[in-house]
């Protein structure tokens, strides 16, 4: 029996992370004079504690629990906001639990990581290089409209067929 799992690296703002959620209501605290309104991932504490993308846990879960698949966070973390790293590392323990434990990558280079698939809502940060499948997902923000896979029911079903 062949034991090779799938390595799925997965992005977390826009795809874990109900990260839109979260500018809007940071933003709805900043002056309107403010250069953070243009620039959200730089605002202090902003990746501490935003909300969960609707499904994403239990999404996580069954990919997890199939066996099938190494899970990875791919992410990125703005350069001028160093603490946002170690936000999204605790974010990730607390609300995956053990899933993710050593787990992560942080890179501006998505198109080096190696592996099968990538799930993402945008095509930055190399993942448009991405060498294994790209599933897009969510909003995309560039074109305004829906990615091919816009929720996470959606992506259960394209990885478990």
């Amino acid at each position: 029996m062949n034991n090779i799992k799938k390595i799925v690296f997965i992005d977390m703002d826009g795809v874990l992370v109900d990260f839109g959620k979260e500018i809007e209501l940071q933003q709805s605290l900043l002056k309107s004079n403010d250069k953070l309104l243009e620039q959200p991932d730089l605002i202090k504490g902003i990746f501490k504690n935003p909300p969960v993308f609707p499904g994403a846990l239990n999404g996580v879960k069954t990919l997890y629990e199939s066996n099938l698949f190494e899970l990875i966070i791919a992410t990125t973390a703005p350069w001028g906001n160093h603490e946002s790293a170690s936000d999204k590392r605790v974010w990730i323990e607390k609300h995956f639990k053990g899933i993710f434990e050593k787990k992560m990558v942080i890179t501006h280079r998505k198109d080096l990581l190696l592996g099968d698939y990538l799930i993402d809502d945008r095509l930055a940060n190399g993942a448009k290089e991405f060498k294994g499948e790209l599933i897009r997902f969510g909003w995309d923000y560039e074109n305004k409209r829906w990615n091919k896979y816009p929720n996470w029911e959606s992506v259960v079903k394209k990885l478990l067929g």
